[in-house]
C-alpha cells in the first residue's frame, strides 16, 4: 500500500497575506475555495512538488507560525537562495552542521556557507512566512537509493539538459561498442535514473 505525502496544512493569521507571500515565492496556486462562516482553503504546489501546501481559515486549530521545519529541496542552494532574494524573501545565509549530517533545532551547531565538501543533503538555509511558519531549503544533489520512485523535472530546460547529457553519454557507450545500440531507450532510461538517483 502506498502512503504518498499529499499536503501539509500550515496555520496562518491573514490568508491574503499568506497568499501574496506564497505566490511570490513561485508556488502554483491550485485552488481558493470561500465557503459559509469564513472558511477557506488555499491549495499550494511548490514547483517540481509532487505534495502542496494548504492555508486557509477554519482548517486547522493550529497556532499561526507553529509550522516549523518545512523542508523544501532545491539542486544548487546558493541559486535557489538567489531567486528567493530577488523575489523579496527574507533569507539566512547559507549553513551546514558542526556533524556534517542534518541541522540541529534553531541556530545550534550552525556553521556558515555551504557543506565543505558539497555532500548532498548536508547544506541548508532558512526563512519563515509572515506568520513565522519555518522553511528550510536543503540541497539534494543524488538521491539516496531507492529514496525516491519517479524523477521531477521543474522546466524544460532541466528536462532538455538530462536528454542532452543522456545523448553524449549514450554516444560514448556506441563509441565503445563499436555499432549502433538498437535498444537506446532503455539505456537512455538507466542513465536518466541513475542520474536521478534512482535504484532501478
Amino acid at each position: 500500500m502506498d502512503l504518498k505525502l499529499e499536503i501539509v496544512v500550515l496555520p496562518v493569521s491573514d490568508v491574503d497575506r499568506a497568499k501574496e507571500f506564497y505566490t511570490r515565492l513561485g508556488f502554483r496556486e491550485d485552488i481558493d475555495f470561500a465557503g459559509p462562516d469564513g472558511f477557506r482553503v488555499v491549495q499550494f504546489t511548490p514547483p517540481g512538488s509532487t505534495a502542496s501546501i494548504t492555508i486557509g481559515s477554519g482548517i486547522t486549530d493550529a497556532t499561526p507560525g507553529s509550522a516549523q521545519g518545512v523542508h523544501l529541496v532545491v539542486d544548487d542552494i546558493d541559486a535557489a537562495r538567489a531567486k528567493l532574494v530577488a523575489r523579496g524573501i527574507e533569507v539566512s545565509e547559507v549553513f551546514h552542521d558542526a556533524d556534517g549530517a542534518f541541522h540541529h533545532a534553531g541556530d545550534r551547531n550552525r556553521i556558515a556557507g555551504p557543506d565543505p565538501e558539497r555532500k548532498s543533503y548536508a547544506s541548508f538555509l532558512s526563512f519563515e512566512d509572515p506568520d513565522g511558519n519555518g522553511f528550510v531549503l536543503q540541497e539534494v544533489t543524488s538521491r539516496m537509493p531507492g529514496r525516491i520512485s519517479h524523477v521531477v523535472y521543474d522546466s524544460r530546460e532541466q528536462l532538455t539538459a538530462a536528454l542532452r547529457d543522456a545523448s553524449d553519454a549514450h554516444g560514448r557507450y556506441e563509441a565503445e561498442l563499436g555499432h549502433e545500440d538498437p535498444d537506446w531507450p532503455t539505456w537512455y532510461a538507466d542513465h536518466m535514473a541513475r542520474a536521478a538517483g534512482l535504484d532501478n
